[in-house]
């Protein structure tokens, strides 16, 4: 690769980066807001991945790749719809409110 393609690249990712960022970037590190998809490998055996980050996700310590279709579908519906309890709950909460001063101190 020469110099002018490196910079290019460069520049566009860049450019790239300023939009994402712009747009909201990552979310933070709330395991609640993780959203995961499946994809066909190159052996024909199907993975649950964040996809965010396309990392292969983990139940119980255990990387979930290798799968047949019907088992990445399922799981991956699992996977989101536990997250999706877990917001429900989050949102449902109540708002943390300041602990209010005694009458008359500020």
């Amino acid at each position: 690769m020469n110099a002018r393609n490196t910079e290019t690249d460069r520049q566009r990712n860049a450019a790239a980066l300023r939009i994402w960022e712009n747009e909201g970037g990552a979310p933070g590190r709330d395991f609640t807001n993780r959203q995961y998809g499946r994809r066909v490998e190159a052996d024909r055996s199907w993975t649950v991945y964040h996809v965010f980050t396309g990392i292969p996700a983990h139940e119980d310590g255990v990387a979930m790749t290798g799968l047949n279709r019907s088992d990445a579908t399922r799981s991956m519906l699992s996977l989101n719809q536990r997250n999706a309890e877990r917001r429900r709950v989050r949102v449902a909460a109540p708002p943390i409110v300041p602990h209010e001063t005694a009458a008359g101190q500020s």
